[in-house]
């Protein structure tokens, strides 16, 4: 009896599918023994060939703000690093210090990022979204503009504060410190990068700026959910979404042909010369640095909205992160108070921001155990070794295949308390007294892809807590029971707000 050809092709292509699928796995394994690889512990999963219970878990947890206590107890329960599936893709999830340098420097060329297709219909190619040729562009476009002649000027974020200041109570209102802290970073962060501020703390007076961060904080809130779907985001719309891109792109947009059309006026050195011939300095804008450099309007806006979304979100988030915890610490307040002190009333320079220790100590601490970027990934490339994890031990080296996702949890490696003491889930800034932490603590990252603009965050960050200490003082009194809680985004910060009070002594 004839066999139909359709059912031949099928017997066929079943069979080299099996005989790849065999091949793939005797290739892996030679590569395993080469490198003496033994697997990572798994983690129990009632079905692994498509993992969604695990996916609906962990959509569940952080819907209630409680992936990030899911991810410590997991590593408490499964050990340092194990291995599970999700939506029919097999990762592996490491706390290793060993492993996150691996994967961040020593390895690097090993991995990408692999979330240009969540952050690209926002971010475009930029720096956040890129990888190999065209992110090592990105990266020498930006790094020029990160100098310390310009992240060491205060007089510019001194006037978005007082703007801040002006919104806190000194007479015990309760106050929720977080809005305001992003409304502070958007308006200097655009200050920064347009040379115009959106002015979001003076919402009435500017309603296209305030129009902008509306639509900047949706359009994040949707790219969240959409790397959170991993898989399955191709099958997620949202008309609004789009809509906001296109708003948020055509913002930015403006700054840049304002940008190009400076720089084509004033192009030559002559003009810059004459300019300060005649005692006139210019004012540092980011943009117009950068249009120097490329005078292509999409990879200004692609670039500039990356950099925008870092400068805001990361100090607003350790701000907030912050004053929770010192809203709890009367003692560290009181001691910071102590330091503030000593300026005797004068608004700090950058240097003395670089000299106050203790102010120091204290944003360490906020970013270890409240990290700014509580969690991470990079999908491997190519075969590639993680140095420690596997065996019965977790002191054997692990295999990762060809695009095998690796996700890294600071919140929850800054908990461990063999690297960190017995008192590792406490606030307690004096333990940078002594700690030297390289790899087991990178609040913002490390190796090539090190954050650009730590020092601009940490000293808008700083001089911010300098100044508000200075101006509003008394005695710092949290006005919420709730301990405090994850609220994702793109950078973590408290999900139930900073809602204190200042009370005079």
């Amino acid at each position: 009896m004839a066999r139909s050809p359709i059912l031949l092709f099928a017997i066929a292509g079943v069979v080299l599918l099996l005989v790849r699928n065999l091949s793939t796995r005797i290739y892996y394994a030679r590569l395993a023994r080469r490198h003496g690889c033994k697997p990572a512990k798994p983690l129990p999963q009632g079905e692994r060939i498509l993992g969604f219970s695990l996916f609906k878990e962990q959509m569940k947890a952080a819907k209630e703000a409680r992936l990030l206590p899911l991810m410590v107890q997991r590593h408490r329960d499964h050990g340092n690093t194990f291995k599970g599936a999700i939506m029919g893709r097999e990762f592996i999830t490491t706390i290793e210090p060993e492993n996150i340098k691996a994967i961040l420097s020593t390895n690097f060329k090993d991995y990408k990022l692999g979330r240009e297709d969540a952050l690209g219909p926002l971010l475009g190619k930029g720096i956040f979204t890129s990888d190999g040729a065209r992110w090592e562009h990105s990266r020498a476009l930006l790094r020029p503009s990160f100098t310390r002649d310009q992240i060491s000027d205060l007089d510019l974020l001194e006037t978005h504060v007082l703007h801040l200041l002006a919104l806190i109570p000194t007479d015990g209102t309760t106050v929720d410190l977080q809005p305001l802290f992003f409304r502070l970073t958007m308006d200097s962060a655009t200050q920064f990068l347009f040379g115009e501020s959106v002015c979001s703390l003076l919402d009435t007076e500017h309603k296209a700026g305030n129009a902008f961060a509306t639509q900047f904080n949706f359009a994040q809130s949707e790219v969240v959910k959409r790397y959170r779907l991993g898989p399955m985001r191709r099958f997620y719309r949202n008309k609004q979404f789009d809509e906001a891109c296109d708003f948020i792109r055509a913002f930015v947009g403006g700054f840049v042909d304002k940008a190009l059309a400076y720089n084509a006026t004033f192009k030559s050195i002559q003009d810059v010369e004459q300019n300060s011939s005649r005692g006139e300095k210019e004012r540092y804008v980011f943009l117009q640095e950068l249009a120097k450099q490329t005078n292509d309007k999409e990879t200004l806006t692609d670039e500039i909205l990356s950099i925008l979304m870092a400068g805001r979100d990361t100090t607003a988030c350790l701000l907030s992160n912050t004053f929770h915890a010192l809203a709890r610490h009367p003692e560290v307040w009181r001691k910071l108070k102590a330091e503030v002190a000593l300026l005797e009333g004068r608004r700090p320079g950058y240097e003395e921001l670089r000299q106050m220790k203790y102010l120091k100590y204290i944003m360490n601490e906020s970013l270890r155990l409240y990290p700014v970027v509580a969690g991470n990934s990079r999908v491997a490339v190519r075969p590639t070794v993680l140095p420690v994890g596997g065996g019965p031990d977790g002191r054997s080296p692990i295999l990762v295949h060809q695009n095998q996702p690796v996700s890294f949890f600071s919140y929850a490696l800054h908990r461990r308390t063999d690297l960190f003491g017995p008192d590792a889930e406490e606030f307690k800034p004096e333990r940078w007294e002594t700690l030297r932490p390289g790899w087991t603590c990178t609040p913002f990252s490390g190796g090539p892809r090190v954050c650009l603009g730590q020092q601009f965050a940490l000293t808008e960050a700083g001089y911010t807590i300098v100044r508000i200490v200075q101006m509003v003082g008394g005695r710092l009194e949290s006005r919420d029971e709730h301990a405090w809680a994850e609220k994702m985004g793109l950078a973590t910060c408290s999900f139930y707000g900073v809602k204190v009070g200042f009370v005079e002594e």
